[in-house]
């Protein structure tokens, strides 16, 4: 007992000393892609070529699942309100669900994994084959080709596939509502023009810009981070979905007390 109880300052020293460590090595990478941008020509063919990527290669899953989270909705409310509610409420009910919150965390969540995984694996294979140290000792940035592209590209795609999330969530939330309620088209768009606000399109936005954020630049750094090769690589990637996810939520607390209140 008495050892645990000295072993406690030093855990908690640790940790703390890890933490800023981590803060100071993601500044040092910021940093690095702020004095890339100017290579303009470097960095702008290969962004497009990741866009894409992200884009196209995220579409179908992105479509799946928030086809089945407007479907999810709109049938757990059907299930609910089955009393003297009136039914246009399904409509508010399932459009703020998906724009507030379904929408862009369940995509933030899914490319996390998704896109988060595959940088990670792909920087951290380049740093241990020492791709990475190549390019620096050629005198070369390595952020302008290997962490702008993957940045910019997530914050412009990101926030796309989000939008494309909420539109495809409240179609799928109005039909299924129609299976299993006697609600008319006119009664679901009452409801969701009754309690909307325009806000609530800039406010699903804006969290997708910042999981943008988080699901590109923290897999970006686990990767510049990797060691002990195969092993530090799957470590790497772990981590990154991990951590993007986390921060993912955090954020999604943060900005929900900060923006809606």
């Amino acid at each position: 007992m008495t050892t645990a109880l000295l072993r406690f300052p030093y855990v908690i020293g640790r940790g703390l000393t890890g933490s800023l460590d981590h803060v100071g090595r993601v500044t040092l990478l910021l940093v690095e892609m702020v004095r890339g941008l100017p290579q303009v020509r470097t960095w702008f063919p290969l962004t497009v070529r990741e866009a894409y990527n992200v884009g196209v290669g995220s579409l179908f899953i992105v479509l799946l699942v928030s086809g089945f989270a407007g479907a999810v909705t709109a049938l757990q409310t059907g299930y609910q309100f089955t009393g003297n509610i009136p039914y246009y409420v399904v409509g508010s009910l399932v459009v703020e669900s998906v724009v507030l919150e379904l929408g862009p965390v369940l995509t933030g969540l899914i490319l996390a994994g998704r896109i988060g995984a595959r940088y990670a694996a792909e920087l951290g294979t380049m740093r241990v084959t020492e791709q990475i140290d190549a390019l620096e000792s050629l005198g070369r940035s390595p952020a302008s080709y290997l962490v702008i592209p993957r940045v910019l590209a997530g914050l412009i795609m990101v926030p796309v596939l989000v939008i494309v999330a909420d539109l495809v969530g409240i179609v799928s939330g109005w039909w299924f509502a129609r299976q299993v309620l006697p609600l008319t088209d006119a009664d679901f768009v009452y409801g969701a023009r009754a309690f909307w606000r325009p806000f609530d399109a800039y406010y699903s936005l804006i969290k997708a810009f910042f999981f943008a954020a988080s699901i590109t630049i923290i897999p970006c750094y686990m990767g510049f981070s990797t060691q002990h090769g195969a092993e530090g690589v799957g470590r790497a990637t772990t981590y990154a979905v991990v951590a993007s996810s986390v921060m993912i939520l955090l954020l999604d607390t943060v900005l929900a007390q900060i923006l809606l209140h």
